[in-house]
């Protein structure tokens, strides 16, 4: 039954009679209005679908602050052993934007890769609203939408903004990162941030080793370990204990940029959880909306524990720590579909965060270990399971800042 023969069903059985012209076209004109909002929602956070009407706006707000870098860790995706993704952003390298280096997962000369994804480069580089907001690719229609455009439909992702770095080093890592792509195009072997062809690999070259090797080796952090998974007996088996993780390598670039005296402040993208998009080159079928959206793990027990069941010592420390540095929290309103900062905090410095993280990290995760029921010392980055809140206004924040001091 077409919109307007209901409306009219509707209108007589209330009435007995229809009522006239006008007013039953101002209905018609209701009702479509009413579809069409509807229609707009159930694309919104789709591949080529409406977008945000205010990614401009918001983007003015948060370029307001002089940062120089960003590293953005993604959500996980998977149920269990889900270690997500990191990628960098350079400030101004795109007109009006920053650009994102992340490394291409489909960049792996695999012949079920070469049909439907992008594997022209293995390092991609993407203007920053692009990656986390729009829904359109500019790189190239193969491009992965979740992956390498329109990260926040498919999950939250955590910017780490580094304030005061060297012009040298942001021009040092770019060129590190054309680098990495001349290699994969050329078939390179044996370098000195990798053992075997150059070309992505999920355990030996992925985006953490990527990402940790243009520091140590273009931006000159010698201090930074990279580690290399190991193959065993010549066969295809990989030493995972070995590989480079995204949150462990997050956690040894903070501690870099501690050292140096950069200053640091944290975002979170929060994921849009109304995506009824399902990629239609993954086997599973599942809409975005479903996809777990679990902060990425460690190494640890905890790599298969689900979401909101974190124990260990070290997740504990890097969800808390990226929480005392939280300034921003921006996320899609369900309503107006228009992006808003819903929360904003003032950032605890980087020694005060790391020493509240610390001992409240370690106070937990003995407590997790002992069985016993216990209120939780720290606040975790995006804990709750519908990232609905960031920040917890209480006393705990402030009684967390006298002790830090």
């Amino acid at each position: 039954m077409s919109p307007v023969r209901a409306f009219k069903r509707v209108l007589r059985s209330s009435t007995g009679a229809l009522p006239g012209k006008s007013w039953l076209a101002a209905g018609v004109v209701t009702i479509a209005a009413l579809l069409s909002t509807a229609a707009a929602a159930t694309d919104f956070g789709s591949q080529g679908g409406p977008e945000p009407a205010n990614i401009g706006e918001i983007a003015d707000v948060l370029r307001a602050d002089a940062y120089d870098l960003e590293l953005l860790i993604s959500f996980g995706t998977s149920k269990g052993g889900s270690a997500g993704h990191i990628a960098l952003a350079i400030r101004d390298q795109a007109p009006g934007d920053d650009l994102v280096y992340s490394a291409n997962f489909y960049a792996d000369r695999d012949s079920k890769h070469a049909a439907g994804h992008y594997t022209d480069d293995l390092m991609v580089a993407i203007p920053k609203l692009e990656y986390l907001f729009r829904t359109v690719s500019s790189v190239a229609p193969t491009a992965s939408f979740g992956l390498d455009f329109g990260e926040i439909y498919k999950r939250s992702v955590i910017g780490v903004r580094v304030y005061g770095v060297p012009a040298s080093d942001k021009t040092a890592l770019a060129a590190y990162f054309r680098r990495i792509n001349d290699d994969f195009h050329r078939q390179a072997r044996n370098t000195e941030y990798h053992r075997g062809e150059i070309r992505y690999d999920y355990l030996r070259l992925n985006c953490a080793k990527t990402i940790g090797a243009a520091f140590r080796y273009g931006a000159g952090y010698k201090d930074l370990e990279v580690t290399s998974a190991r193959v065993l007996s010549g066969r295809r088996v990989v030493a995972a204990a070995t590989a480079n993780v995204p949150t462990e390598m997050a956690m040894k670039l903070v501690r870099e940029w501690g050292a140096r005296g950069y200053g640091m402040d944290v975002v979170l993208y929060k994921k849009y959880g109304g995506s009824t998009y399902v990629d239609p080159l993954e086997e599973e079928k599942v809409a975005f909306k479903d996809l777990p959206n679990r902060f990425p793990s460690v190494l640890s027990l905890d790599f298969r524990r689900e979401q909101g069941a974190y124990k260990d010592f070290d997740n504990l420390f890097a969800m808390y720590l990226l929480y005392n540095l939280g300034r921003y929290s921006v996320r899609v309103n369900e309503q107006t579909l228009r992006l808003e900062i819903e929360k904003e905090k003032e950032p605890m410095t980087y020694a005060e965060a790391a020493a509240l993280a610390d001992r409240n990290a370690r106070s937990d995760s003995r407590n997790f270990r002992r069985g016993i029921l216990f209120r939780p010392l720290g606040t975790r980055i995006g804990e709750t399971p519908d990232n609905t809140h960031l920040y917890d206004y209480s006393a705990r924040d402030a009684e967390g800042r006298k002790a830090a001091q």
